[in-house]
């Protein structure tokens, strides 16, 4: 099977972001986001999806998150796609549950090539650390389908 590695980079007038990806790696993870618990969620995905992200990501923080949370999102999203190839060898649908700390998460992915979101989440405060959870889709019981 060939590698499944894949490095994007995206400059916009805010950011300069460049991520790798190696599906087949190992859950390490290198990060420099500049939002700490960004990275401890980067951290989690490598390490429990066993697959290696270098992430190096230089944004507007002065301003707020905001830009490099969500070019860092379009970026990883490109990154992965590029990586998955042609998906030859992967299964369509997968799924889990994963209980961290007093949350049980389910995940649900699709590799179809239709996106969606639909994210049940009440979040209790307004950040976690300096992350401003409106960064995340904060809206109960929402659901998106989002462009191609």
């Amino acid at each position: 099977m060939s590698q499944r590695i894949a490095t994007v980079s995206r400059q916009t007038q805010e950011t300069q972001i460049t991520v790798t990806v190696n599906l087949d790696g190992s859950g390490r993870l290198e990060s420099r986001t500049g939002v700490p618990f960004l990275d401890h969620m980067l951290d989690q995905v490598a390490r429990h999806g066993m697959l290696d992200l270098t992430i190096e990501a230089d944004g507007d923080l002065e301003i707020d998150d905001h830009h490099t949370v969500e070019d860092l999102g379009i970026t990883l999203g490109q990154a992965f796609a590029r990586a998955i190839g042609d998906k030859r060898g992967i299964r369509r649908y997968g799924h889990a549950y994963v209980p961290l700390d007093e949350a049980l998460s389910r995940v649900v992915i699709d590799f179809s090539g239709r996106s969606g979101l639909f994210m049940d989440v009440e979040f209790t405060r307004a950040s976690i650390g300096r992350f401003d959870t409106q960064l995340c889709w904060s809206s109960s019981r929402a659901s998106s389908t989002m462009p191609r």
